[in-house]
């Protein structure tokens, strides 16, 4: 298999890929090189949970095509809150410290994403932190520049292994971080199997669906955002993709690029046309006394925030 992004052998790519297994696995074979159904040691879970919620959420659109205006909308408030709590408690605040929320603020943003499919706050942020340390190199784990659209969308969740938390979340190693990494099955069983209480109809779009349709607003960040034109390696390929926008229901993830020049900012959306709902957000918390110290950097100038 070649480095899409290069045309060279997979093999060539440098073995510190992976942090968590110091390189290639058993026979030198490299974890993008395996079949997408064979995960990792670890990965079983994630692998199962990605099938098991496609697999309910066909059934769902085949026996319940239509839930109703009012669980319709139901799923999408629950998503939208949910993609809330990545982009602003995760993203921003967790992950890049671009503001600091308060506890109660944050642990309620916390449930929504953990309610979304996110996973646990410090195994979030870790995978990040490594994206943006090694952004656009052979070490980048869910870099299409690896093995492609695929790898980068899905496959590197169940394959690439375990975030090295240890080196990037030294500080969150508190109670009230990891207490949600303990409770994560409690809260994906009730995000799977709540919407019963309203039926067949509600146990599969307000389950199932939901958490498909959320999970891939996730992923086309690491890849279609990733899948701008050839680079050298260590150069910028992120891309602000104005359709993910839609698709997200405006949270300002689709921004990518912006946020890729200026990871440091809680604003993703710089131009008057860049929708970012959590920026939003973040203002009315921040007038509430429930977000401090805010940071917004300065953009470029026009024409540097690609469209």
């Amino acid at each position: 298999m070649s480095n899409p992004a290069t045309g060279q052998p997979a093999a060539n790519v440098r073995q510190g890929f992976l942090p968590l297994s110091g390189g290639p696995e058993s026979a030198g074979t490299f974890p993008w090189q395996r079949p997408w159904w064979l995960p990792n040691r670890g990965g079983w879970p994630t692998f199962g949970w990605v099938i098991l919620i496609h697999a309910a959420a066909l059934a769902g659109l085949i026996l319940t095509p239509w839930p109703g205006v009012w669980i319709f909308l139901g799923a999408l408030a629950i998503a939208w809150l949910g993609g809330m709590g990545t982009t602003i408690a995760y993203h921003r605040a967790i992950a890049h410290r671009s503001l600091r929320l308060h506890p109660v603020a944050r642990g309620i943003l916390t449930f929504f994403a953990m309610l979304n499919g996110s996973g646990a706050p410090v195994s979030w942020a870790a995978y990040h932190r490594h994206h943006h340390a090694t952004a656009d190199t052979a070490r980048d784990i869910s870099s299409p520049r690896i093995a492609g659209f695929w790898w980068s969308h899905l496959r590197w969740l169940w394959q690439a292994g375990p975030a090295p938390e240890a080196h990037y979340c030294r500080d969150l190693q508190g109670l009230s971080y990891r207490i949600w990494t303990w409770i994560q099955a409690p809260i994906l069983a009730l995000s799977f199997f709540g919407g019963l209480a309203f039926g067949w109809a509600g146990f599969f779009w307000l389950g199932a669906i939901r958490l498909v349709y959320s999970l891939h607003g996730q992923c086309f960040v690491n890849s279609v955002c990733h899948l701008g034109p050839a680079t050298a390696e260590g150069e910028d390929s992120s891309k602000n993709v104005w359709w993910l926008g839609l698709w997200q229901l405006f949270l300002g993830e689709n921004w990518h690029r912006n946020h890729h020049a200026r990871p440091g900012s809680a604003k993703f959306g710089w131009r008057s046309l860049q929708v970012d709902a959590g920026w939003w957000a973040i203002v009315v918390l921040k007038r509430l006394g429930l977000a401090t110290n805010v940071r917004r950097q300065e953009v470029p100038a026009a024409g540097t925030a690609a469209s």
